[in-house]
């Protein structure tokens, strides 16, 4: 049940360290913000999370991450390609073994987001789609008509989506991100491959009982700190489920790796999850 440290791992949520492009992406959630504290915040969720990551400037700040990475035996994380820096285009271009690309939509913008989507596979190795349905402005609930056109946009590129459910970490409004809406969506489109992000609480139960219910449902552990993982995903990881939960980390969002790989110590999986959730299954859905 140990962690195997010499394990391959494909992170699914990592970011690079771009302070300014990080702020201007958060800047998009402000207007949804009644809170003057939350206007403050360097980051969305920071009243949750101690010890955020402070990055100074960096002179090759791809290589940098590359360099964070091969710490831990990252063999490739999954990145988001946003429209608030170039550092995709480096990173594509210098590290192509390394980083695997998503992009964030806001299923606000209609047919033009699925055109831009359209365009962004052509010119890097996108494998994913991701939606942060709370931070959209409107917000979009998980199962709205809005969204729907993106779904049969990913299964007609064969493209998982990552969709945060459960509570919001910023201070906005939740009712979008209940995980009841993830049923009907995955009734409604059995080909979609469909990734839990964020948590799911404090409805995980539920999660796991749609996991078992939908084969082409995930989770992944992104934003959590090992030490909180819910524990009914670790039982579930331990039987049933031991093809359906993925790694994901928050860093640097949040998360620094020194503390996500200490914690992974103490998680419970059992010895024939350790792979599966670290690596194959990550690999098996980004088709690597």
């Amino acid at each position: 049940m140990a962690y195997p440290e010499d394990s391959k791992v494909i992170d699914l949520m990592f970011g690079l360290p771009d302070v300014q492009g990080l702020t201007a992406a958060y800047d998009s959630f402000k207007p949804l913000y009644r809170d003057r504290e939350s206007r403050d915040f360097a980051m969305p969720a920071q009243y949750m999370f101690k010890d955020i990551p402070d990055i100074e400037r960096l002179d090759d700040p791809v290589g940098w991450a590359v360099a964070q990475m091969d710490r831990f035996n990252i063999e490739r994380a999954l990145i988001g390609i946003s429209g608030f820096s170039d550092m995709h285009r480096i990173a594509r271009d210098r590290f192509a073994d390394r980083f695997v690309f998503d992009v964030p939509v806001d299923p606000n913008q209609g047919m033009e987001e699925i055109r831009r989507l359209r365009q962004l596979t052509r010119d890097y190795d996108v494998r994913a789609v991701s939606v942060f349905p709370c931070g959209c402005n409107p917000q979009v609930p998980i199962d709205d008509k809005r969204m729907y056109v993106l779904y049969a946009a990913c299964i007609d590129l064969d493209l998982p989506i990552f969709v945060n459910v459960g509570v919001p970490g910023p201070r906005v409004p939740m009712a979008p991100q209940r995980v009841e809406l993830v049923d009907e969506v995955c009734w409604f489109f059995p080909e979609l491959k469909f990734v839990m992000r964020h948590g799911a609480e404090p409805w995980a139960d539920l999660a796991v009982k749609l996991m078992l219910k939908y084969p082409n449902l995930f989770y992944s552990t992104s934003a959590f700190a090992p030490r909180h993982y819910p524990q009914v995903i670790v039982d579930y990881a331990n039987s049933r489920g031991a093809d359906k939960i993925l790694y994901a980390g928050y860093f640097p969002m949040g998360l620094s790796l020194d503390r996500i790989f200490a914690e992974l110590c103490d998680v419970p999986f059992a010895d024939k999850v350790w792979p599966k959730f670290l690596y194959e299954n990550a690999k098996r859905l980004l088709k690597l």
